[in-house]
């Protein structure tokens, strides 16, 4: 714990002195959140950012569904503009509790989580932890837990996995980071200027990248905690992220059995955002089973 105090510590700072269209700063037990909130009716789908994403990635495809659903995306605890508060461990419970005192907050009954990466396990553990408030998720390459931790041990450097060390390395290196990283996960060399520019922005503005947290979070997982999760699922896979070249999309049935997974051709880390047409199609197509 001592190590997401300090987390807790080297992020904190004001809330942005101004809010765009539709966002606001949430009160929650583990520290204010940012959510954008499209409003409306529908069925509501909560969305988060795969960090050095912020919600500004998300707002083509939140766009695009926002006609057809309530779409809320927010910042986890820790990234973008969502400081950690002391007790956020980046736990399963904790990244459980979050996304349901999100929905508690806006008085949301039920919802689909749409998450990615490492924020699938949160969704995951939500889904079982609630599941009369959870009626679907849409995951992107988030594989098993084991696989999970293999990437990490390959791709994550040793210092970021080290407790301290972790969190000071990456609060003084965080925009550098950044860059490496998309680099790595997506393919198409044009399309990581965009890409980039909007976590330089968030980032130049004192927005959180707590990936250390995350990594070291999450390392405690274990995969009887998953396990049970009724709900109908769909991945999206990039297979051309270079980052997870060494791990098996369908590594996701030793947790979810009934996964359904959609492959993208071509597409790196974010096949969501790299291929927004597809993804809406795919969200539609699941919201109206």
């Amino acid at each position: 714990m001592i190590a997401h105090a300090l987390d807790s510590l080297l992020n904190a700072g004001p809330a942005p002195s101004a809010l765009a269209s539709g966002m606001r700063m949430l009160p929650t037990r583990y520290g204010p959140l940012r959510v954008c909130d499209s409003g409306g009716r529908g069925p509501v789908v909560l969305m988060v950012p795969d960090g050095p994403n912020v919600i500004e990635h998300h707002r083509p495809v939140m766009e695009a569904l926002a006609p057809h659903a309530r779409v809320i995306c927010f910042d986890m605890p820790g990234f973008g503009f969502s400081r950690p508060l002391r007790g956020y461990d980046h736990g399963l419970q904790a990244g459980a509790e979050t996304i349901l005192a999100v929905m508690d907050a806006l008085d949301i009954r039920e919802a689909a989580l749409h998450f990615s990466c490492a924020n699938g396990f949160y969704a995951l553990a939500a889904a079982r932890l609630a599941p009369q408030r959870i009626r679907r998720l849409l995951l992107c390459q988030t594989p098993s837990l084991d696989s999970m931790d293999a990437w990490v041990q390959r791709v994550v450097p040793w210092p970021v996995r080290t407790p301290l060390l972790g969190q000071t390395l990456m609060r003084a290196t965080r925009r550098r980071v950044a860059h490496g990283w998309y680099a790595a996960a997506l393919p198409d060399r044009e399309a990581r200027a965009p890409f980039r520019k909007l976590a330089d922005e968030a980032l130049a503005q004192g927005g959180c990248f707590c990936l250390a947290g995350v990594v070291q979070g999450l390392s405690r997982a274990q995969t009887r905690e998953l396990e049970g999760v009724r709900q109908p699922v769909t991945l999206l896979w990039g297979d051309a992220d270079t980052s997870h070249r060494h791990t098996r999309a369908e590594s996701l049935h030793s947790l979810v059995p009934q996964a359904r997974i959609e492959h993208f051709a071509g597409c790196g880390h974010f096949p969501d955002l790299e291929r927004p047409q597809r993804y809406v199609e795919i969200s539609l197509a699941a919201l109206a089973a």
